[in-house]
């Protein structure tokens, strides 16, 4: 990748002299159909008007196109060839007004950057999309690939005769010959851009709503002001008859209300249009206008009402954005947290208060945050507000700070100064800023006026420093058995030291009388601050069996437990009747296994006896899956062959049990899928597939039927005519994507070797199919077959950052490194690695390290399950 990086010198240098008045693109993609060579490029012709604050100086245009026609600024002709270096266009002698204009010859991706260019195999017609984020505009059309450079955009598209095609602004007339174009945009920066052509099957609908005279004073006229938007869903043909559009309205709709209920700010960019697309890299991009997602959020087949949660929470936080980081942005990367923190919040709060999934902020607790908690506690750990020094470092801090370490700080925020202070906070931040890029100050500002409190150091100790802090609770008691005094002792770890306020809750548990369910009897909030905070308010309560610091999850941080509380949920954890309180125990539990502080046998035994009890269907998928993590990587090697065993006849006992249809039968259904080993077991799985095993109940269909057939194919029982056999029942872009992982999953040593070549020595697979591979290649039971690729992976990793799109290198860099090997030696491996390529790129440092550290984490819980094994 080389050339293609911006620095954030560079990009403030660049925003110091120029502003943009606007963008007009013309691509031309009827190249898209061709079925030769051409269908390699299209033609893109960009004219971009913008000022200079010191007339004479030069700047660039970034631009990665395979050629560049022409370059012609302020009327002069420019030498492409002298001007061009395939990633910038250098422009010398600026006037004060300045109009370029751009025509070049761009590639259609196939690694989801820029404008990607799907062929569905099931019908073999063509579907484009773009994806830009943070820097692949320029992919697409010459332009000043950075945020705070905004401007109006207009497009105008040249598609295939009969294509749907859908941009940020609305359609402005018919299509004649093809020719789409489309209303001139508000300010915007270049990164959420976009277009989506191709024969996409598309439904439509129109969100109403009256404004009151509060309300519609962001309208700048009186009461009563009617706002229509209309509202698009669009999909593959393929999937059309899939397409549950109706329940995307819905949620868009009431998401639409809660946000105008709350932002006091109509939704300022015209239509909305959902746009599922194929091959997507991320989960969904706030595109105004324009919002594209990743296409399995349409389900082939039977999911949980998780399934449905998670979408409905994405679309959600997708519309979020369209006020923070849409239509206020921020300045650079370094204050990503101003967007993707804040529309992780507002994406759950929306949840919660307007749709039907009333038990998001258990979703929040249980999985989001764990996702923040094992980003906090990488060596590449950073705080929320980031030090992004180029485009690099910008494309690896979309992580599990960013998102939901910045969202959980926020909710703690909102305990801390008030919901309305808060939401008053936003209002302000939006009218003072809009169609404008702000930093952290510009919204410290408006909280300390709406909340009347000095927010500066609890910005220094939440959004400046990193790390997570632990929270013990210390319990004394009386000779009457009630509590003389209960504190909480904070910790934090010697590398990221900082201890923190929190604004917690504390609760204590017990049963009461002959009812066997843990319930909360009491419960305090206390503002904890330093190493040791009393909680007067709990003084002389009766003796609790279980002490639940951040009860309700008012806070972010490393729960732990006194030793009455922990002995209490290894016996009753299932009779716990909160299921938030519940979820914050089994996330913390998970915490102290990830820690080396609880032997994962310990943990696997609580999931084989208390799972079966779990009502919330995405905490008992979290389990499953941690689990699965904790039997391969954290337990000790002699115990994962009758840990598994334990655990797959504990599985295939709750799918007996589970009520016929539901989604917890479905979920066991997978979960035993994925432990199955025995050739009873598998014996089982093929039954089912093939008719011959029932179980009530259990519709097994075609996404249930790859589920099934993956182990078959990893434990050699389903060959590759069996695999091509269920891709002709299944002939679709995702049977494509099912068959390619099942092929490589496969326990042969050409089958690896093939595998292996296909991701790393070539570049013709897809994003999708790269992902595919990878994950099929990469199973932890087949150790000895994967132990070659070891020393392999280190000798190719830094040819493959070095030729590769960002997007491919970081999946083949985390994807293959030798997790599997979970060894001393493998460690030993990174290290040399790492010490010996001081000079590589820091993303691929970064990457390397942060997988490293995952490698230590597992030896250290290894052995504390090997030391629990030798006790007697």
């Amino acid at each position: 990748m080389p050339g293609e990086n911006l620095s954030r010198d560079e990009a403030r240098e660049r925003g110091r002299l120029l502003s943009v008045d606007a963008y007009d693109v013309a691509l031309d993609v009827r190249s898209a159909v061709a079925r030769d060579a051409s269908a390699e490029t299209f033609r893109s012709l960009t004219t971009l008007r913008f000022r200079c604050a010191e007339p004479g100086t030069s700047t660039f245009v970034d631009l990665l196109a395979p050629s560049v026609t022409s370059v012609t600024l302020n009327g002069r002709e420019l030498d492409p060839g002298a001007v061009f270096d395939g990633t910038r266009i250098t422009l010398d002698g600026l006037a004060a007004e300045n109009t370029l204009v751009v025509d070049a010859q761009c590639a259609y991706s196939r690694t989801g950057e820029g404008l990607h260019r799907f062929v569905d195999p099931e019908d073999g017609e063509v579907y484009l999309y773009t994806q830009y984020e943070p820097a692949d505009s320029r992919r697409v059309f010459a332009n000043f690939e950075q945020p705070d450079l905004k401007a109006p955009f207009t497009f105008e598209v040249t598609a295939p005769e009969g294509w749907l095609v859908v941009s940020n602004g609305a359609q402005e007339g018919g299509a004649e010959g093809g020719r789409h174009r489309f209303a001139t945009t508000k300010p915007i920066s270049t990164y959420i851009t976009a277009v989506v052509a191709g024969p996409y099957h598309f439904v439509s609908d129109t969100y109403r709503r009256t404004f009151d005279g509060g309300t519609s004073q962001a309208f700048g006229t009186g009461g009563g002001t009617e706002l229509e938007i209309p509202l698009g869903a669009l999909c593959r043909k393929g999937l059309a008859k899939h397409f549950d559009a109706d329940d995307v309205f819905t949620v868009t709709k009431q998401g639409l209300d809660f946000f105008h209920d709350h932002f006091d700010f109509p939704y300022p960019f015209g239509k909305y249009d959902t746009a599922f697309v194929p091959e997507y890299n991320l989960g969904a991009m706030e595109n105004p206008g324009c919002v594209t997602f990743r296409e399995e959020f349409i389900f082939r087949g039977k999911v949980t009402e998780a399934s449905y949660e998670r979408r409905a929470n994405v679309i959600l936080h997708e519309m979020a954005h369209m006020w923070f980081g849409d239509l206020v942005t921020m300045q650079w990367w370094d204050d990503l947290w101003l967007k993707e923190s804040y529309a992780d919040f507002m994406g759950a709060f929306a949840l919660v208060e307007a749709t039907r999934f009333r038990d998001g902020w258990i979703t929040f607790a249980n999985r989001r945050k764990s996702w923040a908690y094992r980003a906090d506690q990488l060596p590449s750990t950073h705080p929320v507000t980031a030090d992004i020094r180029d485009l690099e470092d910008a494309k690896l801090n979309f992580d599990g700070i960013t998102y939901a370490k910045g969202a959980a700080v926020l909710k703690q925020l909102v305990a801390y100064v008030g919901q309305e202070a808060f939401l008053e906070g936003a209002r302000r931040y939006f009218k003072r800023h809009a169609y404008g890029n702000t930093r952290l100050t510009d919204l410290l500002t408006v909280l300390e006026e709406t909340s009347g409190r000095d927010l500066a150091s609890w910005s220094r100790a939440w959004l400046e420093t990193a790390g997570v802090n632990s929270l013990t609770p210390q319990v004394t008691y009386d000779a009457k058995d009630r509590i003389t005094e209960l504190s909480i002792l904070q910790e934090a770890a010697p590398e990221q030291p900082e201890l923190r306020p929190h604004r917690v809750a504390v609760g204590l548990y017990r049963r009461r009388g002959a009812d066997p369910a843990l319930v909360r009897y009491a419960r305090a909030e206390v503002d904890v601050s330093g190493p040791r905070t009393v909680v007067p308010e709990l003084a002389g309560a009766e003796r609790p069996e279980l002490v639940l610091v951040n009860d309700d999850d008012l806070t972010y941080c490393k729960v732990r437990f006194d030793e009455g509380s922990l002995a209490a949920l290894r016996a009753r954890l299932g009779d716990l009747a909160d299921p938030m309180a519940r979820a914050l125990c089994w996330a913390a539990l998970w915490g102290l296994t990830r820690d080396g502080l609880m032997p994962a046998r310990d943990y696997l035994d609580l999931v084989r006896r208390f799972a079966g009890q779990e009502t919330d269907i995405g905490v008992l998928q979290s389990l499953h899956g941690q689990a699965q993590t904790a039997l391969e990587y954290y337990s000790a090697p002699d115990r994962r062959e009758p840990a598994a065993r334990d655990l797959a006849e504990g599985a295939l006992h709750e799918l007996r049990l589970a009520a016929p249809g539901s989604g917890h039968q479905l979920t066991w259904a997978r979960h035993f899928a994925a432990l199955a080993t025995t050739p009873a077991d598998l014996q089982l799985l093929k039954g089912l597939l093939d008719g011959t095993a029932k179980i009530d109940g259990l519709d097994v269909d075609q996404e249930l039927r790859w589920t099934l057939l993956e182990p078959l194919a990893a434990h050699g029982v389903a060959d590759e005519a069996v695999l091509a056999a269920e891709l002709a029942r299944d002939d679709t872009a995702s049977g494509k994507r099912h068959q390619v992982r099942c092929l490589a999953a496969r326990p042969s040593a050409g089958v690896k070797a093939q595998a292996w070549a296909d991701v790393v020595e070539s570049d013709a697979l897809s994003n999708a199919l790269v992902e595919a591979t990878i994950a099929g290649f990469a199973q932890p039971g087949q150790r000895e077959l994967l132990a070659p690729y070891a020393p392999r992976y280190f000798a190719e990793i830094e040819r493959v950052w070095r030729e590769r799109s960002i997007e491919i290198a970081m999946d083949v860099v985390r994807g293959l490194f030798p997790s599997w090997q979970v060894e001393q030696a493998t460690l030993d491996a990174a290290d040399r690695w790492l010490a010996e390529h001081g000079q590589a790129a820091p993303a691929l440092r970064r990457m390397v390290l942060e997988e490293r550290d995952d490698l230590a984490r597992a030896l250290r819980a290894q052995a504390c399950d090997e030391a629990a094994g030798a006790r007697p």
